[in-house]
């Protein structure tokens, strides 16, 4: 099995522990850079400018903010993008 595999089972069976009904978002680094332009943050082209955009997102949500992508933090991120898209799209249409 693919680490990406492995990340998506983990983050299902966490988000059906703790109650979250969706199917884990991927937490590779590409997915993460369109939830965070989503939600209207750029992110730099280097690995360290991804760890520290999800570092500062943990510290604002309340998470342990290590910088890592785990489907905690990747489905807060998703959530938080989708709401974004929605208000964007509420705006638009006002």
């Amino acid at each position: 099995m693919t680490a990406r595999g492995v990340l998506t089972m983990v983050g299902t069976a966490v988000g059906g522990l703790i109650g979250w009904a969706e199917t884990a978002p991927t937490a590779d680094p590409e997915s993460l850079r369109v939830l965070f332009t989503d939600f209207g943050v750029e992110v730099g082209p280097d690995d360290t400018d991804l760890t520290e955009a999800v570092r500062a997102f943990q510290a604002r949500v309340g998470l342990p903010a290590d910088g890592e992508a785990g489907p905690e933090t990747a489905h807060l991120l998703a959530r938080y993008a989708a709401e974004a898209r929605e208000l964007t799209e509420f705006r638009r249409a006002a």
